[in-house]
Order: structure tokens, then sequence, then C-alpha cells
């Protein structure tokens, strides 16, 4: 798209991406939000809710994931070590546990800088930040409204840049459908999951269909894309006009994308084992969940956390855990 082009749609897509980091969030969220700002003081300028917990509304049951966005590592952390930890290898990884009500509500939190947040929607080759927050996502808190203005303006970029990856790898005629749950399954396969991902992008979609589809027509109004209505369904679809060598060069792209970023999801998985209290048994229960593999570590190995992320790899990937 061009300068012009993407500057009109972000501000056609502004209010659908107001309406949902708007919306009424649970008071389990803001509890795990204020006590993650703690934790990291001035530095915090927003927080957003996003992931499973979001979609399905349910906290007490699951693992809340949050992203705090931060103006500087340096006062971030305590830590100098933490500080270099995140400004080389975004984002760091924490795990939270706040007692509420007789109950004890838990989050997995990361700390991202608020321009590593604008580069990652906007400029990363890998889609660790546009393909996770071109979905749906919540701003459970914010220091003013200039900050919010950044947050849901950021996310807009995310969602065009997710649109402008995928859509070369779709097949045409294609539905909005077809276009998310395609381009959220590379996303899924350019990092270290245990789910099945075109089964998972599926279901991402049909969760919030409504979203997806008026960022579809909104984003694609930007594109040389023919839309005909599928009179037997009722169905918009679409038809992209581009080259075989674009497509082939997006789909090399791609091919180097799932390489990346299976080495930085070991690289941050090896990382988090010293910033993710209880990070060895975590990393277990969330696979296990996922995919139903199971791998025991020691006592022993746990004290050695680099060599236990090697052992743990190795083994579940010899189980057939990742995909």
């Amino acid at each position: 798209m061009k300068k012009t082009e993407s500057i009109e749609v972000t501000d056609q897509i502004l209010p659908l991406i107001k309406a949902g980091t708007s919306r009424d969030l649970p008071q389990e969220i803001s509890v795990l939000a204020d006590a993650a700002r703690e934790l990291h003081g001035e530095s915090v300028l927003a927080v957003l809710f996003y992931g499973s917990c979001l979609r399905s509304g349910t906290v007490h049951e699951g693992l809340a994931d949050l992203y705090l966005l931060v103006d500087d590592y340096r006062t971030a952390f305590d830590s100098h070590a933490l500080a270099l930890f995140n400004k080389l290898l975004p984002p760091n990884v924490f795990y939270l546990e706040v007692p509420f009500e007789g109950h004890v509500l838990r989050a997995k939190y990361a700390v991202l800088s608020l321009s590593d947040f604008r580069k990652g929607a906007k400029s990363w080759f890998h889609s660790y930040i546009w393909g996770r927050f071109c979905q749906n996502s919540s701003i459970a808190y914010a220091r003013d409204e200039f900050v919010v203005r950044q947050v849901q303006e950021i996310i807009a970029l995310a969602v065009e840049r997710f649109v402008t990856e995928a859509l070369p790898q779709i097949p045409t005629p294609f539905t909005a459908r077809e276009l998310w749950s395609r381009g959220l399954a590379l996303s899924y396969r350019s990092e270290l999951r245990t789910e099945r991902p075109e089964i998972v992008a599926g279901r991402l979609f049909d969760v919030d269909p409504d979203y997806f589809q008026g960022l579809t027509s909104t984003v694609l109004g930007a594109f040389p894309v023919k839309t005909t209505l599928n009179k037997s369904t009722g169905l918009t679809s679409y038809r992209l006009h581009i080259s075989e060598n674009e497509r082939r060069l997006n789909w090399l792209a791609w091919r180097t994308r799932i390489l990346q970023g299976k080495l930085l999801s070991i690289l941050r998985l090896l990382k988090g084992f010293f910033t993710f209290k209880g990070g060895i048994d975590y990393i277990q229960w969330k696979i296990e969940r996922h995919s139903g593999v199971r791998v025991e570590v020691g006592q022993t190995l746990k004290r050695l956390p680099p060599l236990a992320v090697i052992v743990i790899f190795w083994r579940l990937y010899r189980q057939g855990a990742f995909r």
C-alpha cells in the first residue's frame, strides 16, 4: 500500500479497534494489571489484555495474557541484565499470582517498550507482534488518552501488516474466514506452538467473526481486490490480482519467517527460564494441556535451567509435541 493509502486505512480501521480495546473487563483483570504495574513502577504506559482468557471471558481457571508497554527498559527493571535482555530479545515474560476473593489469579505478562511495540507491528519481519495484535485485545490500563490513541493506532498498523503479508498466500477467490484462518495459521507456524495451527486459527475467527469481517472489508478497500457476492451462501468473497512472482516471493518470506521464528522461540524459551519463576513447571503444564504430551523432569535438572531447556525441547520434539 502507498503511504497515503495506509494513513487512510488506519483512520478507517480505528473505530473497530477502539470498540474492541475499550470493552468493559472483569475486575480480576484490573487487579492483575495493577499488580503487574506495581512491579515496574512509573515506566508502565499501558497494559493490554489479550489471548484465550479474553476470548473465553473466564479468568479464574486460566492464565491471563497481559502486555505491559513501558517507556524505557532501564526504568522498568531494577536489574541491568533484565533490561539488556529485554532490549536484545524483546519481550521479557514473567509469571504473576495475586490472591483475590478466596481465589488465586494467575497471569503471564510480557514487557515491551511502546517504541518496540510500534516497530513490531509495522516493520518487524517476524509476525510475533503483528500476528498477535491483529486479533482482538483490550486496554486494561493507560496512563492517558494520548497513550490510548497511540496504542490503538499501533494495533491498526498490526492489522494492515498482517493482511498485507497474508493475502498473497490465500487461494482466490477467498472469504474473510479463509484469509484470517490461513494467515493466522502461518503466523502460528512461525513460532514454537503445541497446537495444530489450522485448527486454532479457524477457532480464532469463529469466536469473533464480526470483528474480522469488518476489518477485512475495510483493509481490502486499499488493495486491487475485486469483491463478489456468492448468492447461494450470502458470503462476500474476494479476488486478488497479483503476479505469480509476487506470490512466490511472499511464500519464500514466510518460509524464512518460519525458520527464524523457531529459532527465536527457542531463544525466548531459554531466556524465559531466567525470568519466569516456576518456568519449567509452567512449560510442562502448557505443553501437556495443548498436546497431551508430558515429559518428566527431575529436581536436579530443574536446578539447571539452560540444560533443562535443551532436554525438554529434545524429548518433546521427538514425541511430536511441537507443530
